[in-house]
């Protein structure tokens, strides 16, 4: 992929880069430096953990409460078909951290960030200040390189929600490590207040704030998950008890393990009330930061940034994870918002997470790297473009590959020799695999080969067959399902224990 790049380099100081920036579209450079905000616009990138893109209700799910991210919405820029790369692995916000700070492809970055140049660093090499709070699952080296100021980091990858590990960072050194003294999200919230309320830089900022809900364990504080039990949202329309076949990652692994199988209607339905609460839970700590934005005098200068690293399934294709190429999984919200970027609208073009990459680059100023894979989508809501690419690719490590273009899907399990041709125009739940129908033969075909030319284009070498298939057949005897140490009691009370 060809990535979008700025014309010309710029290696101006912190001075001239602020005329620059008066004259990026949106920005206004004031004169009177005593009540100007900072040329350059701050950026506010709010990172959920494992958020389904059918989980806001703005976006059309009328059974979830989040009205701090739908009022983001109604301000802001909607991208309805972004996506997360796929992984190297069944951890899959690792390689979706790496990417996001990278701006390649997975394929193309180490999980531990070594050798590349990361965003935040860019952006302090023009000016920003950079601080963070919240999950970095991808080294404590990289991100005291990224970041020389952070408060409440938690370095894992997860933790029960109400004792999360986490340290502070100051002058790029780690200290103050300490079991948070409150619920995940209101941590991170809070870290992330007290600095949009404490800054008085005259710079430009880069604040990052990565929770760790929706992930699981999925134990929100009781009053939301029983504002879900009380009135009940409805089971995904692709709900399963279990998958057809196996894709190697549909058992035995600790996502998959948080339920019984085969899936019961009762078990998910009630993870489904958990889940729903945490991201609820979760909109509420959104809003404190926002309102702490405005009442800063931060929020008429600031693009504000939501995503999340991927999606999950939780019912899904008879899942509960995220490792899988299926919509569910791979699709993740992305809205944005601030000068400049029109409010309600939205665009159904692809994009990637890595798009945000060369994005924020250029809404800064700053050249990124040549071998960015992302592209800037300041065009879709300029207006300039309807779409910056024609399909989508998602590779999974040794197991799945997937390509999609508007209409048609095509998923590949190389291991098992086994397809799956989704119409999603018409099956958008992709529920009736039409891979085995003659008169579709020809759409497998094209697709194959439009995924072949996505592998040489992103370096990607992994066969699409092999010669000694494994057996596909599934079966759920030959293990014991058993708790990760981070589920709370109540957790391994209902789900493990029987009753």
């Amino acid at each position: 992929m060809k990535p979008l790049l700025p014309a010309k380099r710029f290696s101006f100081s912190a001075p001239i880069l602020s005329l620059f920036c008066a004259l990026v579209p949106g920005m206004q450079l004031f004169a009177d430096s005593r009540t100007a905000t900072p040329p350059c616009p701050n950026i506010l990138l709010l990172f959920a953990d494992d958020q389904r893109a059918d989980t806001i209700a703005a976006w059309g799910n009328r059974h979830i409460q989040t009205p701090n991210l739908d009022g983001l919405v109604r301000r802001g820029f909607s991208f309805r078909n972004n996506y997360c790369f796929g992984s190297n692995s069944g951890a899959v916000c690792v390689p979706s951290r790496a990417m996001l700070m990278s701006g390649r492809t997975w394929l193309d970055v180490r999980a531990d960030l070594e050798g590349v140049k990361l965003l935040p660093e860019l952006l302090r090499q023009k000016g920003y200040a950079a601080f963070a709070t919240g999950k970095w699952h991808n080294g404590e080296s990289s991100f005291r390189r990224a970041f020389p100021r952070g408060k409440s980091v938690f370095f894992g990858g997860m933790a029960d929600h109400t004792k999360v590990p986490v340290a502070d960072v100051e002058d790029g050194k780690v200290h103050n490590r300490r079991v948070a003294g409150k619920f995940s999200s209101e941590e991170f919230a809070d870290a992330a207040v007290e600095f949009l309320q404490s800054y008085k830089g005259e710079e430009p900022f880069f604040c990052y704030v990565p929770f760790t809900a929706p992930h699981d364990p999925r134990n929100p504080p009781e009053k939301y998950r029983r504002l879900y039990y009380r009135k009940r949202p409805p089971l995904p329309a692709n709900f399963l008890p279990q998958h057809p076949f196996d894709n190697g990652m549909v058992k035995n692994i600790r996502d998959e393990n948080l339920a019984a199988y085969p899936r019961t209607r009762e078990v998910i339905s009630d993870q489904l009330c958990e889940y729903y609460g945490l991201i609820t839970h979760l909109d509420e700590q959104v809003g404190r930061v926002l309102a702490a934005l405005e009442k800063a005098g931060h929020a008429k200068n600031t693009v504000v940034i939501y995503a999340a690293d991927h999606g999950l399934a939780l019912g899904s294709h008879g899942l509960l994870g995220k490792q899988s190429l299926y919509e569910h999984s791979m699709k993740c919200p992305l809205i944005v918002a601030g000068p400049g970027i029109p409010a309600g609208r939205s665009s159904e073009a692809f994009t990637y997470l890595f798009d945000l990459f060369p994005t924020v680059c250029a809404l800064a100023g700053v050249r990124p790297p040549e071998k960015t894979a992302g592209l800037d989508l300041r065009p879709l809501w300029e207006g300039k473009e309807k779409r910056l690419r024609d399909s989508v690719f998602l590779p999974f490590g040794g197991l799945m590959r997937s390509v999609r273009d508007e209409r048609w899907k095509l998923i590949v399990y190389p291991p098992i020799n086994h397809r799956q041709l989704f119409d999603l125009q018409n099956d958008p739940h992709e529920t009736r695999d039409l891979a085995g129908d003659a008169a579709h033969a020809s759409q497998v075909e094209r697709l194959t080969a439009l995924m072949k030319s996505w592998q040489e284009k992103v370096g990607d070498k992994q066969p699409l067959r092999v010669a000694t298939p494994r057996s596909k057949a599934v079966r759920f005897d030959d293990f014991t399902r058993k708790p990760d140490p981070w589920q709370p009691d109540w957790i391994v009370k209902k789900y493990f224990r029987p009753r």
